[in-house]
């Protein structure tokens, strides 16, 4: 009888919730994605159906690879209640760095990018120092980096544009993954498997985690919403991989941020490090009563977007196949823009990596829709800063709730 309830239910049997609450926390759950859904039908329709092309969707995740790699970055900065405003100018560089090392001094690619990354860290712990243990606001650290690294870029360069890369390195920005099976006509079928194995993998852990939350008695979504969501979320990523597959396959950046993804998305949600990131943000001064290194969490923050702000630059400058003076500008405000759109809270202690990368693609949809539809550089930054300001609004609201 142990195990029983006084309503005569075994206390293994997990209830399940409501449809209309559950209905209400779905949309607030993945309300962003469907704002991304339902953009991407826009510019479907208003395009002409350019916009889902094979041809340009690839286009699509190599134009917007580098701020998706940088976004995640800027989420743990964010949600620790601080800002990077440096992450433009440490791209540009960085790929300046690269150019040097691989074009005039014709070191292979992969040392250089070794060196490149490790120069990436060595900028974020010189930042993240400043802020962490002698309190500067990252906000004047940052915007000083920004002066500094510009400058930097373009003494490196001397001004001019260095290039071009050597052909293994520009695999990183514009190579694709080898086939591994047999052509089937115009599809890529290493591709397409791999797309498959994702929805399964999805679904698998979703059915997992379900499990989970039934053995520890946590209310349920109702299983009729389980599986649409499933099928809805298995049926975009093999939409998505057919429509690659199309094309030329995988693009090698896309599974480098696959990669990224899947871990800073396991780093934030199941390991101790990032719940305490989440603690620092939320109330700085509990999180160190609570015995949090709230210095030293704030410090790695600022070292880990120094080395994807390395990266980024090098996938940047591997996609241009050459180093520019004016590589990275305005960079920053686009990251730090997918991460509010996203769902990041300017207050900090609140935002998700499926939030910040449903915002960085939310901001390269509009940008190659519009220039799709040939509006102009100047009613796109119009209608961008719009777009932000409106997210940050709607945090600034759901703070007051």
């Amino acid at each position: 009888m142990s195990g029983e309830t006084l309503s005569g239910k075994t206390s293994s049997e997990a209830p399940a919730r409501p449809a209309g609450n559950h209905l209400k926390t779905g949309l607030r759950d993945y309300g962003m994605l469907m704002s991304l859904v339902a953009i991407m039908l826009f510019f479907q329709v208003v395009t002409g159906g350019t916009l889902l092309r094979p041809l340009n969707l690839t286009n699509l995740v190599l134009q917007n690879s580098f701020i998706v790699i940088m976004a995640l970055g800027m989420l743990l900065v964010i949600v620790t209640g601080h800002i990077d405003l440096s992450v433009g100018s440490v791209a540009g560089a960085v790929g300046a760095v690269a150019a040097v090392l691989m074009v005039r001094y014709e070191m292979h690619f992969v040392p250089a990018a070794l060196i490149c990354l490790a120069l990436g860290a060595l900028i974020g712990a010189a930042q993240g120092y400043w802020v962490a243990y002698f309190k500067i606001p990252s906000f004047i650290v940052t915007l000083a980096g920004m002066l500094v690294f510009k400058g930097l870029a373009l003494a490196i360069l001397q001004g001019q544009s260095l290039g071009p890369f050597p052909a293994t390195f520009q695999k990183l920005s514009s190579g694709f993954i080898p086939e591994l099976m047999p052509e089937a006509g115009a599809l890529y079928p290493t591709s397409l498997a791999i797309g498959a194995a994702l929805a399964i993998l999805l679904v698998v852990l979703n059915l997992k985690s379900r499990m989970r939350q039934q053995s520890h008695c946590i209310p349920l979504e109702p299983q009729g919403f389980f599986i649409a969501k499933n099928l809805a979320f298995a049926a975009i990523i093999l939409y998505a991989t057919y429509l690659i597959a199309s094309y030329r396959g995988l693009p090698n950046v896309l599974v480098v941020m696959g990669v990224l993804i899947a871990l800073y998305a396991f780093v934030t949600t199941r390991t101790s490090i990032g719940r305490q990131i989440y603690a620092v943000g939320g109330n700085a001064r509990a999180a160190k009563l609570s015995g949090v290194r709230t210095e030293w969490l704030t410090f790695l923050t600022f070292v880990n977007m120094g080395v994807l702000a390395a990266l980024a630059g090098l996938v940047f400058a591997a996609r241009l196949n050459t180093a520019t003076p004016k590589a990275g500008l305005g960079f920053e405000l686009d990251v730090i823009a997918a991460c509010f759109i996203g769902g990041a809270s300017a207050y900090g202690g609140v935002g998700r990596v499926s939030g910040a990368v449903i915002g960085a693609l939310i901001m390269g949809v509009m940008n190659n829709g519009m220039s799709i539809l040939g509006i102009g550089i100047d009613y796109q930054q119009v209608i961008k800063g719009l777009v932000l300001l409106g997210a940050v609004c709607l945090d600034v609201y759901n703070q007051k709730r």
